[in-house]
């Protein structure tokens, strides 16, 4: 048996020699005046138990969620106009599987905290880092691809500054804490310019993967601003193909692994990859404690569960005697 006390032990020690020497003195008291101690012992007895469970006893064994809540999780989102290609799920678009992996993600890891980052033609913080998971869900739901008016061409590592930066932040804060990062896109790059590098620092991303959606048939694309679809120059419907040659490119400047997804996959395979090396002990579930001090409390409240009913009995014997009192004048 171990113990994991939920006060000091000079606290408890010393709340237990005051309760057992009171408890002491109030027996002989009343015992000295002919009185019954049951109801003093009783409630003594209850303290007592309260101090043990206070002590947490309890037997090595059972699961432990280990450090689920000490992550840093930072989601790195492609919202450029390719992004409505409707090549997932035959016609749905490749976003709509971006936002079902990240909610499932973020489900596997309860507890951490999450931050969402979007870019297209450049990047923002659609929400800095939060344990809120309902704040992450609504910025989730709410992600849009952009619309084609407004595009001027995006490249793929927009967002590799601005990761960069939050990524420093988030270790300046939390010194040692993980961060996991998982970037979602399709890999085509629509810029004048090659993509550049993500210059994260070495260290400062501890796993995470790089997730890719689309086909190399492609797809076409909804216009946000009327029934059809983008047209290209030759008055066709606009194809976009993923490339994931180019996002393989950015798993290897990450560290991290790719995983294309499709529909219906499930979200064990990009976890079980985004988690290599240091972090396959503190994320994995790790050995726990069987807790014993509820059995403690369970026997203070029975012990004292008469209590009430005692009370609410001399009220009702009080209560009579009063009524009686009231109606011997009229008598």
């Amino acid at each position: 048996m171990t113990f994991a006390p939920l006060i000091p032990w000079p606290f408890l020690l010393a709340a237990a020699v005051i309760v057992i020497a009171f408890t002491g003195w109030l027996v002989l008291s009343e015992r000295g005046r002919g009185r019954e101690v049951t109801l003093p012992a009783i409630r003594a007895a209850a303290v007592v138990l309260l101090l043990l469970a206070a002590l947490r006893p309890g037997w090595p064994g059972g699961e432990a969620q280990t450090a689920r809540a000490e992550l840093d999780v930072f989601f790195v989102v492609d919202t450029s106009t390719s992004m409505s290609a409707e090549d997932y799920k035959g016609t749905e678009t490749r976003l709509s599987g971006v936002k079902a992996d990240i909610l499932a993600v973020a489900k596997e890891l309860a507890g951490a905290k999450f931050s969402l980052i979007t870019f297209d033609n450049k990047a923002s913080v659609r929400m800095p880092l939060s344990q809120d998971a309902t704040a992450l869900q609504t910025a989730v739901t709410t992600m849009q691809p952009q619309n084609p008016r407004y595009a001027a061409g995006s490249t793929i590592t927009a967002a590799g500054n601005l990761l960069k930066d939050r990524l420093t932040a988030a270790r300046t804060q939390h010194p040692g804490r993980p961060a996991l990062v998982f970037y979602a896109g399709d890999g085509e790059n629509t810029a004048a310019q090659a993509p550049g590098r993500f210059a994260v620092d070495s260290g400062d991303v501890n796993g995470g993967a790089v997730l890719g959606y689309g086909t190399k048939d492609g797809g076409r694309m909804k216009d946000p601003s009327g029934p059809g679809y983008i047209r290209d120059k030759n008055n066709g419907d606009a194809i976009s193909r993923a490339d994931e040659e180019a996002l393989k490119a950015i798993s290897a400047q990450l560290d991290v692994p790719y995983v294309h997804r499709t529909a219906g996959d499930s979200p064990s395979p990009m976890l079980s990859k985004a988690t290599p090396g240091s972090l396959q002990s503190p994320v994995d579930d790790g050995p726990g404690r069987v807790e014993l001090y509820w059995l403690m409390s369970l026997a203070a409240f029975l012990l004292l569960m008469h209590e009430p009913l005692r009370h609410a009995a001399a009220l009702r014997s009080l209560r009579g005697s009063s009524d009686g009192r009231r109606k011997e004048p009229g008598q």
